[in-house]
């Protein structure tokens, strides 16, 4: 099979189309090709501490243009989630001011002290001060539930792996003896559905790609998408031996993509 035959491209943001602050090459162009060909796509990110809307600001600064309706991120989710499952709550957030816009567009709403609220959401806090951790504490220690946008331990920045929201996670359970009810991110079933419902397809008509083996390669195999690893972010080179979740193709980076479709053939793994 020849990746581009599918219809449908779940495509991951950090690692993927950027690393850091810088576009990874060939990202526009292979993005521009597959919108050419008429495919449908979605962006699907971890990313819990901004926007849709600053996600798609983001995107078209690199000239990648994004409708809102295909961006869909943890903190996307995470709204949702709430608006179905506990409508009327109260949050009180740990993250940066993305998370709180992102779940305002959703209408939910912000309790106006760290004692009224009903959960706790936790994602990347990247100015991170006492005074927030202890805002956190005192919401947990109130009662409020913990919900995270996601768990992973790192993302790929232009200087090497950066501490991600597994951190933010630790530091509250680890003071208050709480546990986390729900992670909502990658590899979860919440953000493949997302992701499925947003391109309006079946799962074996869809390709997910990334650049982790858990997160992205792990939710494509659960869901049961086609996967597509890229080399230029978690993972830097093929892994090797035994793994439960091989991805179907292996590629140096997402400009893999216009090659392919240009060439009309690849390599599968």
């Amino acid at each position: 099979m020849i990746a581009t035959t599918l219809d449908g491209f779940v495509i991951d943001l950090d690692g993927t189309v950027f690393r850091g602050d810088q576009i990874i090459e060939g990202a526009p162009e292979a993005i521009a090709a597959l919108r050419e060909a008429g495919k449908r796509l979605v962006f699907l990110s971890n990313r819990g501490n901004i926007s849709r809307a600053m996600c798609q600001e983001r995107l078209s600064r690199y000239g990648i243009a994004a409708a809102m309706d295909e961006i869909v991120l943890s903190s996307t989710v995470t709204a949702r989630y709430l608006c179905k499952h506990a409508p009327g709550c109260r949050v009180w957030t740990l993250g940066d001011p993305g998370l709180r816009e992102e779940l305002e567009s959703f209408d939910i709403v912000h309790a106006e002290q760290p004692e009224n609220a009903d959960w706790l959401v936790i994602t990347l806090h990247e100015t991170l001060t006492y005074r927030d951790l202890n805002d956190a504490f005192r919401a947990v220690r109130h009662g409020a539930r913990i919900i995270a946008t996601n768990a992973d331990r790192s993302f790929p920045g232009i200087t090497g792996d950066q501490i991600d929201v597994a951190g933010m996670i630790g530091a509250i359970t680890a003071s208050t003896g709480a546990e986390v009810e729900l992670v909502v991110g990658k590899p979860s079933a919440l953000m493949a559905e997302a992701a499925l419902s947003a391109l309006g397809l079946a799962a074996n008509q869809c390709l997910v790609i990334g650049d982790s083996m858990e997160s992205d390669i792990g939710l494509g195999k659960r869901a049961g998408m086609k996967t597509a690893l890229v080399l230029t972010g978690s993972t830097v080179q093929a892994p090797v031996g035994l793994w439960p979740a091989r991805p179907d193709w292996i590629w140096p980076s997402i400009a893999e993509l216009a090659s392919i479709a240009r060439d009309k053939g690849e390599r599968t793994v």
